[in-house]
């Protein structure tokens, strides 16, 4: 599974404990909603990225909708 901007950081947080620093760093709330919605689109991209390194996920180890 990738980490994509609509699921929320509390969420993510929940299934990859490893991920919440990366939420410190960035100055996210764990919070029920979304990423897209609370975070500067300019730094949501850089967030997204480090947080599927994280949890060893990209867009080419997985398939759409699965």
């Amino acid at each position: 599974m990738v980490i994509q901007s609509n699921m929320s950081p509390k969420a993510i947080v929940e299934v990859w404990e490893n991920t919440a620093p990366l939420f410190v760093k960035f100055n996210v709330p764990l919070t029920d909603m979304t990423l897209e919605s609370i975070m500067d689109p300019k730094i949501l991209p850089n967030l997204l990225i480090e947080l599927n390194a994280a949890v060893g996920s990209s867009t080419a180890t997985c398939i759409e909708g699965g």
